[in-house]
């Protein structure tokens, strides 16, 4: 494979990959950022008893969106520039079915609602005011998710209201979870806040079926964090996928995808993006573009943060 994402012939493994499909340790469960550490201990209590990697991830998820001194995910995450708190989720299963929800207000956990649309709706994604009536709905209750403290982060920000934000700190918006499950089955998780001070209504990678996330259950499930707009410019966590189905290790997939929007942009100076991902092995891997992105791992031996390989 080339150093900017050429292909290679389907189901062959690059010389990258040590001409060897790479051996995982399953179940595993992988997710990003230090955040993810403890979201792993929830999805491994359902892994480490055979539960299922939907299951897990959900549960994985739903640890950080609870959590307002997480202030990039869920209750506590920083607003819009208007002062909203909006939330965008997405959920897929080993059966290629999913479910989404975007720029959703007032609903603490946006995955478990994804989750609904999923499977008690017969659409994929709801947004916004659709979406909020169809959590009242399923029985989520309403609340408000601005905490004093990120209310006073957006009374500050509005003194200068300047728009220029720090990777791995403000552009870390996304806790992404992969899992395969000792059935063998994938799945994957994906749920933000978005960025902090974001136009009203602007909605990135995170919830978006291909970007932020994508799943096949005979290759591997992959998901993304960081600069929304440029992960859905390549279609990132299905690039990622597609990239093991041609043979890449999960590592190597995942860095032929940050090489792939590195090769779109004439600088990616302040630009950060992260992949994730596991394959059908149980091998899972992760790099990004600069430095400064970790993911955690768990399973029946790791328990542990990774520092991402990076290019820059």
């Amino acid at each position: 494979m080339s150093a900017l994402g050429g292909f290679l012939p389907f189901n062959k493994w690059s010389q990258e990959s040590n001409a060897q499909p790479p051996k995982g340790n399953k179940p595993v469960v992988v997710s990003t950022w230090n955040f993810g550490k403890e979201a792993n201990k929830a999805a491994w209590n359902i892994l480490s008893g055979n539960g299922s990697a939907l299951d897990a991830v959900e549960a994985g998820a739903r640890v950080p969106e609870g959590n307002p001194d997480i202030r990039t995910v869920g209750y506590g995450g920083r607003p819009d520039r208007d002062g909203f708190v909006t939330l965008d989720a997405c959920i897929m299963d080993q059966n290629d079915q999913c479910g989404s929800v975007a720029a959703l207000q007032h609903i603490k956990h946006p995955i478990s609602v994804a989750r609904k649309v999923k499977e008690e709706s017969p659409h994929v994604m709801l947004v916004a005011d659709g979406a909020l009536d169809f959590a009242v709905s399923q029985g989520f209750e309403k609340e408000d998710l601005l905490t004093e403290e990120s209310r006073k982060d957006w009374e500050a920000w509005k003194e200068d209201a300047d728009y220029s934000p720090e990777i791995n700190i403000e552009n870390h918006d996304t806790i992404g979870m992969v899992a395969i499950d000792s059935k063998g089955n994938l799945s994957g998780a994906c749920t933000t806040s978005g960025m902090a001070w974001k136009m009203h209504g602007r909605v990135g990678d995170s919830p978006l079926i291909g970007s932020g996330l994508f799943v096949d259950n005979d290759v591997g499930a992959a998901a993304a964090t960081g600069l929304g707009e440029e992960i859905i410019r390549v279609n990132g966590s299905h690039l990622v996928v597609e990239n093991m189905r041609r043979g890449d290790s999960p590592e190597m997939a995942c860095k032929h995808a940050v090489e792939r929007i590195v090769s779109k942009n004439d600088s990616v100076d302040g630009i950060q993006v992260g992949f994730i991902a596991v394959n059908k092995e149980g091998a899972y891997g992760g790099y990004s573009i600069q430095e400064g992105f970790s993911f955690a791992v768990r399973n029946s031996k790791e328990d542990k943060l990774v520092d991402a390989p990076h290019l820059n």
